[in-house]
């Protein structure tokens, strides 16, 4: 399976992301960790990437695709992948195609925003790892300190909401014309995120498991 996950910040792709590339065996790739190992282990893409954002430039499309396209050559993603919130625009999404980088199915995860909001604000990642928890919804077993690791547990600066918000409206502007490029493509699939995770898990799976169906799987 080559699955694309899609959705807004802060509507779980990531929490779904873990569970998916555990039922089915497969890594779930994030570009943003991609592009911070690349950065951390000084290879020659890292030290061009670091060289855009150290000017506050996003890296540029092509870049970022040809990252993502080294790391499913490595033998985990043999059986398949999860792109976590990748491609973000419609021109990674062609350039992906051109390469090509196959996808099976585009999953998109709505949430409404003000659940969102509620959401991040409550948010707190570990400095070290970079596990996630929530004050209410998922909190350490003590306060501050993550359950993983020990390490610190801090709340992201953009996790506020006026920054949320804007965030968002971000997202859907770049992702509207990538989610009707894989309509047209009959490869987009929507769920409802629910409150809790294991209700969104199980849209998820119910979604994947009627495609699958459809595909003759």
């Amino acid at each position: 399976m080559k699955l694309v996950l899609l959705g807004p910040p802060g509507a779980g792709k990531g929490t779904q992301a873990e569970k998916l590339a555990k039922k089915f065996q497969i890594p779930a790739i994030s570009t943003g960790r991609i592009i911070r190992n690349a950065i951390a282990e000084n290879t020659p893409a890292g030290i061009q990437a670091k060289a855009f954002i150290d000017r506050g430039e996003l890296v540029p499309d092509d870049d970022v695709v040809e990252m993502v396209k080294e790391r499913l050559k490595e033998d985990d993603c043999k059986s398949g992948y999860i792109l976590d919130g990748f491609p973000r625009t419609l021109s990674q999404a062609e350039i992906m195609d051109r390469l090509p980088i196959l996808v099976d199915l585009v999953l998109e995860i709505h949430v409404d925003e003000d659940i969102i909001v509620e959401r991040l604000s409550g948010r707190r990642e570990c400095k070290v790892c970079g596990a996630t928890y929530h004050i209410h919804d998922n909190p350490p077993k003590q306060e501050g300190v993550c359950d993983k690791c020990g390490g610190p547990l801090v709340r992201r600066e953009d996790d506020v909401p006026e920054i949320i918000r804007n965030r968002i409206k971000v997202y859907s502007e770049q992702t509207e014309p990538l989610k009707e490029y894989y309509q047209a493509k009959g490869l987009l699939v929507s769920v409802t995120g629910r409150d809790k995770v294991e209700d969104t898990t199980k849209a998820v799976m119910e979604a994947i498991g009627e495609r699958q169906v459809e595909a003759g799987l």
